[in-house]
């Protein structure tokens, strides 16, 4: 897969490395000559130029891309990046990192951004997460296809606590994808039981949220 990243600091560096690792080609773009340090990086390709002008993208080649990471300091960059990635050059998944929270409500496909990443929020994502039984946890949103990854620890007094995945009669379009529990992680099959203390990870959509909750946790979510 080709990816390009728009941002050459540290952020759009440790992404290019990790990708790198994964066997990805990787362009990495910035606009300031002091950030095109190719020995940082030296598996991937380097390009000095301004991913908010068309010029420098057609050079880049941009429609040979799987995906833009938009990963710059600058939020008015990384929304201009990925809408002209999408509209002018019809890449296929576009990657915008949200510097500011204030921002976050600008990043979606409107803006060509198919996936939009929060630090602040990806950090309370996890706090939540590790501290809390019976609560829904939006960890992750999916732009595209309007859904999000949600995770959602089984209370011990859940009504299916014991009970295979098949009888429970979860909302429309949401998917089970993975069960961890203690140390393991399972790829859940419809014969799979679920029990107290299993973290589900489910994709589902925004509207169908509080009733999984619900389903999962009713004592909980009693009103």
């Amino acid at each position: 897969m080709r990816v390009a990243i728009a941002g050459a600091g540290a952020v759009g560096r440790s992404i290019a490395r990790e990708l790198i690792t994964n066997g990805h080609d990787i362009l990495l773009i910035d606009k300031d000559p002091r950030s095109i340090r190719p020995e940082r990086v030296p598996d991937a390709e380097w390009l000095l130029a301004d991913s908010c002008e068309l010029s420098s993208l057609e050079e880049a080649r941009m429609e040979r891309c799987d995906v833009v990471i938009a990963a710059t300091g600058d939020d008015k960059v990384n929304l201009v990046t990925a809408l002209l990635a999408k509209t002018e050059f019809g890449v296929p998944r576009t990657v915008g990192r949200v510097n500011h929270p204030n921002n976050e409500w600008l990043f979606t496909d409107a803006w060509g951004v198919d996936v939009s990443v929060s630090t602040p929020r990806i950090m309370s994502a996890l706090v939540e997460e590790a501290v809390t039984v019976g609560d829904l946890v939006r960890l992750f949103s999916l732009r595209q296809g309007q859904a999000n990854l949600v995770e959602l620890t089984l209370p011990a007094d859940s009504p299916y606590v014991g009970k295979p995945i098949a009888d429970i009669p979860l909302p429309t379009n949401c998917a089970l994808v993975t069960i961890l529990r203690a140390r393991d992680v399972y790829t859940p099959t419809p014969t799979t039981p679920v029990e107290a203390g299993d973290e589900l990870l489910f994709v589902v959509p925004a509207e169908n949220e509080d009733a999984l909750e619900r389903l999962l946790s009713p004592t909980t979510h009693s009103e």
